[in-house]
């Protein structure tokens, strides 16, 4: 499988064979990594054990220091896209602890694992989408000229402060400095400015709720997806006709397009209707928790 890719960068791709054969031969197969995409965060882990993970005071703190350092640009990011600075900054906190902890892995190792070795145990095999992304990784890289032995990144290949994966970083990466260079590993103002894109072109849409608090009255028979991690949405009529009660909002409509869920706490349950925002949210990360996680956050920013 690996020669015949390489057969392919070369001829479809333009790249060098020697050079390619002694990359791919430097890549190390990672168990860790398969081991960690077969139980990420995500699925493993209750809503209340993945709260505590983000929505920390050290890191609401480092958030508000961040805010304070950057406000600048934040402000600029906020005017230019309309996303709302805390939201940008909330995302830096979830993934990297606004830029300290940007991966530990070598992207190539990380991607060359994924693409040839995916892990069996899992619900489908994504190794073609992970090649697609090695491949945009290698036109980067070649494009930058940076050795792809060097960058750093997540167990799944996603990159820098913002944690882009490589299709990403091709489709929403911005030169907000205006340096010249986009460079989402080590400039948080390029950083800053391809969230606040990303979520622009994801529709955001300013000065909108994320999502509502709601009560569940009856089984929820009627609602299959409350407690899986889907994303379909119903006209809030329906939701309310099947049990979902809106706790004191206004201004909603019968049409309003929701998003019904329920977060285990403890030994009770929480229920939210996810509106337009809060999908534009799970764009970012196809989790329901990474979403609620990046939105609290968020709130406890603005709060400051």
């Amino acid at each position: 499988d690996v020669a015949e890719y390489v057969d392919w960068l070369v001829a479809e791709q333009g790249f060098d064979r020697a050079t390619l054969n002694q990359l791919m031969s430097d890549a190390q197969k990672r168990q860790d990594i398969r081991d960690l995409m077969s139980r990420p965060a995500e699925r493993v882990l209750t809503w209340q054990e993945y709260r505590n993970l983000f929505i920390t005071e050290q890191r609401i703190q480092g958030g508000r220091e961040f805010m304070r350092e950057h406000a600048q640009t934040l402000a600029r990011a906020e005017a230019e896209y309309g996303v709302p600075a805390e939201v940008i900054t909330a995302i830096l906190g979830v993934e990297t602890s606004y830029g300290r902890n940007k991966g530990r892995h070598r992207v190539i190792d990380a991607l060359m694992t994924l693409s040839f070795d995916y892990p069996q145990d899992t619900p489908r095999d994504r190794s073609a989408f992970f090649r697609n992304q090695l491949t945009e990784f290698l036109r980067l890289t070649r494009d930058q000229g940076v050795d792809p032995r060097m960058p750093m990144g997540s167990y799944a290949g996603a990159m820098g402060y913002p944690q882009f994966i490589p299709t990403s970083y091709r489709d929403f990466a911005v030169d907000f400095s205006g340096d010249g260079l986009i460079d989402i590993w080590n400039n948080p103002v390029d950083a800053i400015g391809s969230i606040a894109n990303y979520f622009h072109a994801h529709n955001w849409r300013p000065g909108e709720a994320v999502l509502v608090e709601a009560r569940l009255r009856g089984d929820a028979a009627s609602l299959p997806d409350l407690r899986r991690n889907r994303f379909d949405r119903m006209a809030l009529t329906d939701a309310e006709a099947a049990g979902m009660e809106v706790i004191g909002v206004a201004g909603l409509n019968a049409r309003t397009q929701v998003i019904p869920m329920a977060f285990a706490l403890g030994d009770q349950e929480i229920y939210k209707l996810g509106l337009h925002n809060f999908y534009v949210i799970t764009r970012y990360n196809h989790s329901r928790m990474y979403a609620l996680a990046v939105h609290q956050l968020s709130e406890a920013l603005r709060s400051d």
